[in-house]
This record gives C-alpha cells, structure tokens and sequence, in this order.
C-alpha cells in the first residue's frame, strides 16, 4: 500500500475499515489504536503517521488483512483528549501510539494494562510514565524527544546568526517537566553567552501574543521556543510575532522554519515514528513494553531560512550554513 492511501485512511476522527474490507479480516486481526493531541489536517502529524504505517507495512502488517487501525485527532484541548484516551481504552485495542505527553499522560490515566508506545516526549521519568529509561517497568515505553543538552545548543546557535542579542525570550509549557527541564538547561549557559533570560508560557494565543510583544520593547532582544505541543499548535502565530518584531528566534523543529521561522536544531521527526513501528510489531508479537527500553534520538538536523534572515537584516556565518542539512531561500 502506498503513503498516500494509508494517509488516506486517516482523514476523519478516526480511521476503520470498508464495510466491504471487514467482511474478508481474518480471525488473527490485530488492532492498533492512535491518540493525536492535534486536529486532523494537522500538516505536522500526516507525514508522521504515514512513516508509521508504512514502517508497519514493511513488517507484514496490512490493514484490512490483519491490522485495523482506529486514529482519534484530539487536538491539544486537555479535556477532549481525556475523553478519546478513555474511549481509546474502553475499545481495548492491543497496542496504541501516543504522540507527545499531554496524550501518553491521558492514556496512562485510562489504563495500566494496554501496551503504549509513544513518541515525542520530553521526559518520560520526570513525567512518571516510566520507572526508568533502561527498564521502564510499566505498559509505557518508546522514544523521547531529545536530550535536554540540546537545549544549550539552541542558545549557542542564536549567538552565532546574532551576537548583538542579549535578551531571550524562551517560550516554554512550564505544566510540563520537559517545559521546566529545557529551560533549565538553557539557563545553565546562559551566564556564559552573555544572555539574560525571560520565560513565557505558551498557554494559548493571547498569553503568547501580549509576553512576546511586551518582551519585544526592549533592545537587542532574541527568542527561542522549547519543545511542546502547544508551540508546535501556535507556530504560525509565534513565527509572525518574531518577523513583527524583528526578533531573531532558534525553534526546536524543522516546521517552523519552513513556516518562515529563522533557524532550527532538533531530532528528525519522522524517524522516531518508523521506529515506533518496530516497538509496536515486537508488542504485536508477544514483548512487553517494560522490557523495552525508551530511546534517544538517533538524527538531528540543522534548518535554516536564509529568506527570513535577510528581511532580520542578518549574515548567516558561512561555517553555519557549511553544517545545515537544509537551507531554505
């Protein structure tokens, strides 16, 4: 089956088979159930949820022949996401991949038996969804975000396309422990940059839109946004506030900069989804997600927009563009 028609499949709240299609599944059908903390035309989460099933495709599972995969879009509201977690669990399907904490937190609160794979997440310790990285000890296992060191870098990147910066606004979740463990790692170099730093939430629109702006009256003023759910759901608004106020901003992922954003340095997003397919076919076949270990980002890449560094009025350094995997004009 091509990436297209498995992407497809996933169009609605949730994704299920013809009519037609049931009618021929086997008795051994397996059932995989997905929780999305984002709306279905989200253009962040198809290109991911296709990687998965095709990853699962090339292990020999085939929907409608012995794999059903039912997807739930709860956008990033706490409450609907609770409420298709619930329902999630209720249906008792026999693994599910959970996206980012605010889903894997849910889930986890809806049951303890289902085995959940999940992806996108920050800190699986701190956020008690696992014992331990090496033995994770629950029904929860899978691959995490990035490492909080990578935080650092972001601040040393933005010194690089701007040294007159000595201001940063770092947009972080501070209800989430990645949210406190990222700025946290920024504020542990921040001393030696020069920089001083101002926290903001990205709790919704306006929070974000009055704290940049007031942040913005001050001089020779930069911005970073942290890795969250709610960054990633307000990029367009974040990217447009840093182009308005002339703000040079390090972000944690490639979508931002296509977006328009300036720069960004963090883990391929796609790969931790192939690689969740792989957990997923092992539970499938009889492991346990305890004896599974959570895992590392394996790929990182450098992002940069060479097109929004000129309307800043910035020189990006040669040896900086030497090392991007992707340079945009």
């Amino acid at each position: 089956m091509r990436r297209r028609e498995f992407i497809t499949l996933l169009g609605g709240a949730t994704a299920i088979l013809p009519i037609a299609a049931r009618a021929q599944q086997p008795e051994q059908m397996r059932r995989i159930g997905v929780l999305f903390p984002a709306v279905a035309d989200d253009s962040a989460y198809q290109p991911r949820i296709g990687a998965f099933l095709q990853e699962l495709e090339q292990s020999g599972w085939s929907i409608g022949r012995n794999l059903r995969v039912d997807v739930r879009w709860a956008t990033d509201n706490a409450n609907t996401i609770r409420k298709h977690a619930a329902e999630l669990a209720a249906s008792a399907p026999d693994v599910i991949l959970a996206p980012a904490s605010p889903a894997v937190e849910a889930l986890l609160q809806a049951t303890r038996s289902i085995p959940i794979v999940f992806v996108q997440v920050g800190d699986p310790v701190g956020g008690g969804f696992v014992e331990s990285l090496a033995r994770p000890g629950g029904n929860a296992t899978g691959f995490m975000l990035f490492e909080y060191s990578i935080s650092g870098k972001w601040l040393e990147l933005l010194k690089q396309v701007a040294p007159g910066v000595t201001r940063v606004a770092v947009l972080r979740d501070p209800t989430m422990a990645s949210g406190a463990g990222q700025f946290g790692a920024i504020q542990s170099v921040a001393s030696s940059f020069g920089m001083e730093l101002s926290p903001i939430g990205v709790g919704d629109a306006g929070e974000i839109e009055r704290a940049i702006t007031a942040f913005a009256r001050g001089q020779n003023s930069g911005l970073i946004a942290t890795g969250s759910v709610l960054a990633t759901r307000h990029r367009e608004l974040i990217i447009a506030l840093a182009a308005r106020h002339k703000l040079p901003a390090v972000y944690f992922e490639r979508l931002f900069v296509i977006s328009g954003g300036l720069i960004s340095y963090g883990p391929d997003r796609i790969d931790p989804y192939r690689r969740a397919a792989g957990y997923v076919d092992r539970i499938l076949k009889g492991e346990k997600p305890a004896d599974l270990p959570v895992q590392a980002p394996t790929k990182y890449e450098l992002v940069i927009n060479l097109k929004t560094a000129k309307a800043l009025g910035l020189e990006i350094p040669p040896t900086l563009l030497a090392r991007a995997d992707e340079v945009i004009e």
